[in-house]
């Protein structure tokens, strides 16, 4: 093992039961896009009661892992089609190499850009990492595809964005609800989780714990909903 040797993975997945993850990541051109930056909102998500963050790119990810004291769920977007999330084990391992103690993949049943499945992905990362594997899925197919491929942790990432689930206005709490009931590996409900209220409800449908990003950490889009409102009840 060349990361996270000795690491209690066991212990690490219990950690996140019934907890907040907190995505910080911040798109190419935009101000907030610098790995120091993504580094300091990780702090102050963690400050505010975020047990793990979850990170994009390598340099986010060293320089998160040095600022915060919670797990760090990493992955590395390459490309904006398709399979990009991790898409190859060259990817999950860098992600691992940086220093994350959880490695979130695509999950979806969608060909990988290397030609491994999911499975051997999976396989391949733990044969060189001590490490959890988080599998960003799309629909209750994908999460059991996911979760036979060895993935410790099923995410609803993707849900409305592959094709095969209709893209809901909030969370897709029936692919949640689905998820829960016909898994074992526990459910991190993720994707348009805007308000308090909808994570409430994610974890009532059955999450294990709940991820949001945009609505805490991208200041462009949160104004752009205040604006909106405003714009229309003008």
């Amino acid at each position: 093992m060349t990361s996270g040797a000795g690491t209690d993975l066991g212990g690490l997945l219990e950690s996140l039961r019934d907890t907040l993850i907190v995505s910080c990541q911040a798109y190419p051109g935009e101000p907030m896009r610098d790995p120091e930056v993504m580094a300091r909102v990780a702090r102050a998500a963690v400050i505010g009661g975020a047990a793990a963050v979850r990170v994009q790119g390598l340099a986010d990810i060293r320089a998160t892992v040095d600022a915060v004291d919670v797990p760090v769920v990493g992955l590395w977007k390459d490309g904006s089609d398709g399979v990009f999330i991790t898409p190859t084990l060259e990817h999950a391992r860098a992600v691992a190499d940086a220093g994350a103690q959880i490695v979130a993949v695509d999950g979806t049943r969608r060909p990988r850009p290397d030609g491994r499945t999911l499975a051997q992905t999976i396989a391949g990362l733990r044969d060189t990492h001590d490490v959890l594997v988080m599998a960003d899925c799309g629909s209750l197919e994908d999460a059991l595809a996911a979760q036979r491929a060895g993935a410790d942790l099923l995410g609803t990432t993707l849900a409305g964005y592959t094709g095969e689930r209709p893209r809901t206005d909030g969370p897709d709490l029936d692919l949640i609800t689905l998820t829960a009931a016909a898994c074992e590996a526990p459910v991190i409900a993720e994707g348009r989780i805007h308000t308090p209220a909808a994570a409430a409800q994610a974890r009532r449908a059955g999450a294990f714990a709940v991820c949001v990003g945009t609505a805490i950490t991208h200041p462009s889009t949160i104004t752009g909903w205040f604006v909106d409102a405003i714009t229309a009840d003008g």
